[in-house]
């Protein structure tokens, strides 16, 4: 193989690179764009989950209160929640 040859292989070769290259990177705008929706998505369930949460701590208070007051006085808060 002459110089003049191994050259011209080589620029073939870096711009076949460069096409694959970029070829790839679009790839991976496309993900990025509909990663932007699946970021969204995670976070209205994360935003779901910490309402949930706080839903369930609130509960959980009551629960401790009702646990640790006198029975006399845990029987008078159900019958006020009844009404």
């Amino acid at each position: 193989m002459s110089f003049w040859s191994a050259i011209v292989l080589g620029l073939i070769i870096l711009c076949v690179t460069a096409l694959l290259m970029q070829r790839a990177e679009n790839r991976s705008d496309a993900k990025k764009a509909s990663g932007g929706e699946r970021e969204r998505e995670l976070e209205s369930e994360r935003d779901a989950a910490r309402g949930e949460l706080a839903d369930l701590r609130e509960r959980v208070k009551v629960l401790e209160k009702i646990a640790t007051d006198p029975a006399r006085r845990t029987a008078e808060e159900i019958e006020k929640l009844r009404d």
